[in-house]
């Protein structure tokens, strides 16, 4: 099987790897389209210490599922997720903080950069035939988008600054616009500022971001820079929500979270249903942020390009 291998921050087009095997429970996937997303990059970069075959946003179709052979054929994406079921994490409904739990592509499970991937069979769901793999290909990223909605509640009018116009800043634009709450994205390129301007959303340039501009604030740059522009950003009182997750350290002085009594929230899974719901709607479209397309072999020049400042979306084809 051919793969995307990542060891000891070195990534490598490898054609030997072993065709995995789904157990009871699991389904066999062909990968049909894959997205280079930014945690990728960061695991790349030595975020986590990962040892395996990358990727976790994918569109795919059942070869086989031991036990729900009615899903064969079948075009799915799936939850990233593997959870145990009988941690005290899982039994309280904490599921995404399952104790054991495996990521794909992330952790102790191997990605979707592949020929063949596999998947417990409850992690799927299906693609509707009015999304596209083109479309169905963004969901996982979509569904991380949707979170914030599930933690915050998010009234029309309230002021939200989206701090990062990237592949994940331009969703969460996308679903938050549909709220109609007065809505900017801090944009650092004329890219992005007209294609927000296409889809009828504001951007402002980091130079108009003011203190205590916002109610709420999503951080989605995957930079400290991006950090601290954020917290200048939100009002006292006010909530700010973290996305990214990138290898390094953030300078933090809490006195000042603190003494402005700043809620602070970490965000990252969400859910796939809502989403693949939107897109099915074409309520949001994602089309627009798909910058280029490589095979599968050309893999590591795929990760190389998606790393340059300002690339949006990546995708791998088999």
């Amino acid at each position: 099987m051919r793969g995307l291998w990542l060891e000891d921050q070195k990534l490598s087009f490898r054609d030997d790897l072993a065709n995995p095997v789904p157990k009871l429970g699991e389904a066999l996937i062909k990968m049909r389209l894959a997205g280079i997303c930014s945690t990728d990059l960061e695991l790349w970069c030595g975020y986590y210490p990962y040892h395996d075959i990358l990727g976790h946003e994918f569109v795919g179709e059942v070869v086989e599922a031991p036990g729900r052979e009615d899903l064969a054929g079948k075009r799915v994406v799936g939850s990233i997720s593997i959870t145990c079921g009988g941690c005290e994490a899982c039994l309280a409904g904490r599921k995404s903080h399952c104790i054991n739990r495996k990521t794909l592509g992330i952790r102790n499970h191997a990605g979707a950069f592949a020929d063949y991937l596999t998947l417990p069979t409850g992690n799927l769901y299906l693609v509707p035939d009015v999304v596209s793999d083109d479309e169905a290909v963004f969901t996982e990223l979509l569904a991380a988008a949707l979170e914030i909605q599930e933690q915050v509640h998010i009234q029309s009018g309230m002021r939200v600054l989206v701090v990062g116009a990237g592949r994940l800043g331009m969703l969460i634009a996308q679903s938050l616009a549909l709220i109609g709450c007065d809505l900017k994205v801090v944009v650092r390129r004329e890219a992005p500022a007209l294609l927000l301007s296409s889809l009828g959303i504001k951007s402002i340039d980091v130079s108009e971001v003011q203190n205590s501009m916002a109610d709420l604030v999503v951080e989605v740059t995957g930079s400290p820079q991006g950090f601290a522009l954020s917290r200048k950003a939100v009002r006292p009182k006010g909530t700010l929500v973290l996305k990214s997750t990138f290898a390094g350290d953030v300078s933090l002085n809490l006195s000042s979270l603190v003494v402005d009594e700043i809620s602070v929230i970490g965000s990252r899974c969400g859910p796939f249903a809502p989403a693949l719901r939107l897109l099915a709607a074409k309520k949001i479209n994602p089309l627009p942020l798909i910058e280029s397309r490589f095979p599968l072999e050309k893999g590591v020049e795929a990760l190389e390009h998606a790393r340059h400042p300002g690339i949006l979306k990546v995708l791998l084809f088999p």
